[in-house]
């Protein structure tokens, strides 16, 4: 969808493996340059959240603009040498999982620096009250979690129950905004440092769960063609 297309093909991709058949070391090296693409969103992000448009320069730096990102992906930093084996780990860009999905990157990568940097804040009680440090980090955790069950409906082509996820992960969202403008918390300076940095992350994510909702309608609205 736009940048953020998820219409991995994923039941076709699963069908049209044909021999490839992998070993939990194949899978855990699969997993391992997902996780890369991840940690690439964010270094893409960090060197333009100074930009307007961020969202959609990242997501031309991660090739997702392009018809044919889910096989173009560019090498992930650190990941297994070029031609090494693949003969017997197969071409790991022909298989797509969620992971590979780009609201998924998106949203992993923006949820793991807000959780990342408020840890750093959160083990310190001289910093910020133990109890709303943990709720907050708890509402982070809700949220993502409520986007990821959204990505995974969106998968599966079910547009109505993703646009339904996605609300309880906004709703989610707003909670997490309200904490960090909680009387309690901004007085205190590591949390306004930590606020001013994580808020226009949780509306980056707010941007990019509303383009989806948005275009899951109109999936959901258009017309079933006939089958002839």
């Amino acid at each position: 969808m736009s940048n953020y297309d998820s219409d991995g093909g994923s039941d076709n991709d699963w069908e049209d493996r044909g021999d490839l058949a992998w070993n939990e070391f194949d899978w855990e090296r699969y997993l391992r340059e997902q996780d890369e693409a991840v940690h690439r969103y964010l270094g893409f992000y960090e060197a333009c959240k100074a930009s307007t448009d961020r969202i959609d320069e990242v997501a031309e730096l991660m090739h997702w603009d392009s018809a044919e990102s889910e096989t173009d992906d560019p090498p992930a930093p650190g990941g297994p040498d070029d031609g090494a084996d693949d003969a017997e780990f197969g071409d790991s860009s022909e298989v797509y999982t969620l992971h590979k999905n780009p609201i998924f990157v998106s949203t992993k990568a923006l949820c793991l620096s807000l959780k990342r940097q408020w840890e750093l804040i959160a083990v310190d009680p001289t910093k910020v009250p133990q109890p709303i440090a943990v709720r907050l980090l708890v509402a982070i955790a809700h949220t993502e979690e409520q986007a990821v069950q959204a990505i995974h409906a969106l998968d599966f082509g079910d547009y109505a129950m993703a646009v339904s996820l996605f609300k309880r992960a906004l709703s989610g969202l707003n909670s997490t905004l309200a904490l960090l403008n909680d009387s309690t918390l901004v007085r205190h300076n590591a949390v306004i440092t930590y606020r001013e940095d994580a808020v226009p992350r949780l509306f980056d994510l707010r941007e990019i769960w509303l383009r989806v909702i948005a275009e899951c309608r109109e999936e959901s609205d258009r017309p079933v063609d006939d089958e002839n």
